[in-house]
């Protein structure tokens, strides 16, 4: 069995079938092989996200999901009992946990923070240092599903212009660099957007909204991280350098 519905419509019941699958959830019983694998690989082609409900091993079918560009969950479901079917249904549309929030603070909020406790003392011995942090362009975009990402790096840039003040007189810079969406491996492993089939279409994507329309790729950024840590950049301090093509404009 398979019932597709918007992310709009899962806490109303499934939705009907429609004639775009794109950026649908499509969860399929019995989909880890034979028919029902059969569907979850057609409907992943079609757009659709897949959630595969089976007691079954899944991952021959979520390789197939995967390969379509696709997002997919495989949960160890028994769709003849109760409990199971409302714990699948919980478990791929449930909301933000605090714990994933919390991760992706510790991710990239409170690693620029040990990364600084432990080695800026050492500058201020030395009077003489560099910060550079990592936030992000996405500050200056509009990017759905990313509440807890923008959340910690606009901490990033936060913590970058109070740090400055604080090692001001010490002879410490700290200033951070705004990277759009970057080609690199990190990026090209992740699943896209929903809308987009496949990461090749997301970065096409970010490229059209860009003034310099082609992907950015890590080469990109080092220019101004090599500025950034020079003495030419001695009198610049609790900055963000929005590296992006010029998608963020204003």
């Amino acid at each position: 069995m398979s019932a597709l519905a918007s992310k709009a419509d899962i806490g109303k019941g499934i939705g009907p079938m429609t004639e775009s699958h794109r950026d649908k959830v499509a969860v399929i019983s019995g989909a880890a092989r034979g028919i029902g694998q059969a569907f979850a690989q057609r409907l992943a082609h079609d757009g659709a996200h897949i959630v595969i409900a089976d007691l079954l091993p899944a991952s021959d079918t979520a390789k197939l999901v995967q390969e379509a560009g696709r997002q997919v969950l495989a949960s160890n479901c028994d769709v003849s009992s109760e409990s199971s079917v409302n714990a699948l249904a919980a478990e791929p549309f449930a909301e933000m946990t605090f714990a994933d929030w919390r991760r992706m603070q510790a991710i990239n909020l409170d690693s620029v923070f040990l990364m600084c406790a432990a080695f800026v003392p050492g500058m201020r011995a030395r009077r003489w240092g560099r910060v550079v942090n990592m936030a992000s362009a996405t500050l200056g975009t509009v990017v759905s599903g990313f509440v807890h990402y923008v959340a910690s790096k606009g901490g990033v840039v936060g913590f970058t212009r109070a740090l400055a003040t604080e090692l001001g007189d010490d002879g410490i810079t700290v200033n951070a660099i705004s990277p759009g969406l970057t080609r690199s491996p990190g990026t090209l492993s992740r699943p896209p957007r929903p809308g987009l089939t496949s990461m090749e279409d997301e970065f096409a994507f970010a490229a059209k909204m860009q003034a310099i329309k082609r992907p950015e790729v890590p080469s990109d950024l080092v220019g101004a991280v090599s500025f950034l840590t020079s003495d030419d950049a001695a009198f610049m301090t609790g900055q963000t350098l929005i590296i992006d093509g010029g998608r963020v404009r204003s």
